[in-house]
């Protein structure tokens, strides 16, 4: 945190990249490792995604930590005993701690695990769903979708780079700003963009393109989060997603398709930011709120044209074990 109240986010994390060609010591091999998320995550939740639109579900197992944690990380109390039963461990920082005994930085999700060695690979969520979509193409599955297509590439790092600063990290430096002036910077920041994208996707039915990309893959988990905990719990309420019409019936479009809406859990997304974030909601009361029925609405998206999976095609259904509870 700043003295001037804004949040700044550490942008720190351990760059180690699994690649075809093992250039930093850790090749692509089915089996090996792990990839730990908690649904609870927006930043994890875009690894899900991109895992599950390439079909990697066979070939780099997951983790899910639960959606509580303490000022020790990412723990796996949903699990029996309370343990990963592929890492063996209680809690996420136990694979930091053994690559680094002394790791200064916070223990964030995704995080890919080494499976042989429990050592932590990286964190760096940025790059991991890049190299989901191209080092692992060995072992994607067939009609699997190009997120980040060359010619494309300009385009999707100028969009992704603005919905970063002022969408996906816009929301937390509205709540966790601990001034008036850096709160209302960042929520001016975050409504001129959200007015933005609203725009932009009017007429239009993806970000960059006619086909879903990295750019739709990152900015989804926020928005899909929006009314659920953005919106009140950190203080980012002009208006709640069901009342921008663009952006609302984009983000149902994508919570429909394959990979996405299945990825989200809502009661865990509730119980993270309400139980965890007690500077902010002290008492730690979880909302019962908002109703999720509309997230199976209609879009009429389908009028904007536009491919989801390019030349692709839909990825099946989760694995029995990765499946998110039924929307009542």
């Amino acid at each position: 945190m700043a003295g001037d109240g804004e949040f700044k986010r550490d942008q720190n994390y351990i760059t180690t990249r699994i690649t075809a060609d093992g250039r930093d010591g850790c090749p692509v091999e089915p089996g090996r490792y792990r990839l730990v998320i908690a649904r609870a995550c927006p930043w994890a939740n875009r690894a899900a995604i991109v895992r599950r639109l390439m079909g990697l579900e066979g070939v780099l197992s997951m983790g899910i930590a639960g959606p509580l944690h303490d000022e020790r990380s990412w723990s796996f109390h949903l699990d029996p005993g309370g343990k990963d039963p592929v890492l063996g461990i209680e809690r996420l920082q136990e694979a930091f701690f053994k690559r680094d005994p002394d790791y200064p930085r916070g223990i964030t999700v995704p995080a890919i695990v080494d499976i042989p060695t429990g050592k932590v690979v990286t964190n760096d969520f940025a790059q991991i769903t890049l190299d989901l979509g191209s080092e692992w193409s060995e072992h994607q599955r067939d009609g699997a979708p190009d997120l980040y297509p060359e010619k494309l590439r300009d385009e999707i790092d100028d969009v992704a780079a603005k919905v970063f600063k002022d969408v996906n990290n816009g929301v937390y430096r509205c709540g966790f700003a601990t001034s008036q002036e850096a709160y209302d910077k960042a929520y001016r920041q975050l409504w001129d963009r959200l007015d933005w994208l609203e725009e932009r996707l009017a007429h239009r039915r993806y970000l960059v393109g006619d086909t879903i990309t990295e750019a739709d893959v990152r900015l989804f988990p926020t928005l899909v989060r929006f009314d659920a905990v953005y919106h009140g719990h950190f203080k980012c309420n002009r208006h709640k997603l069901t009342e921008l019409p663009a952006l609302w019936a984009y983000t149902r479009d994508l919570f429909q398709t394959p990979g996405f809406g299945d990825t989200i859990d809502f009661d865990q997304i509730k119980t993270h930011y309400y139980g965890v974030h007690r500077t902010i909601n002290p008492t730690g009361i979880v909302p019962q709120g908002p109703d999720p029925s509309g997230w199976l609405t209609p879009h009429g998206r389908d009028e904007l044209g536009g491919r989801p999976f390019g030349e692709g095609t839909p990825p099946g259904p989760p694995p029995a074990g990765e499946r998110v509870p039924p929307l009542v």
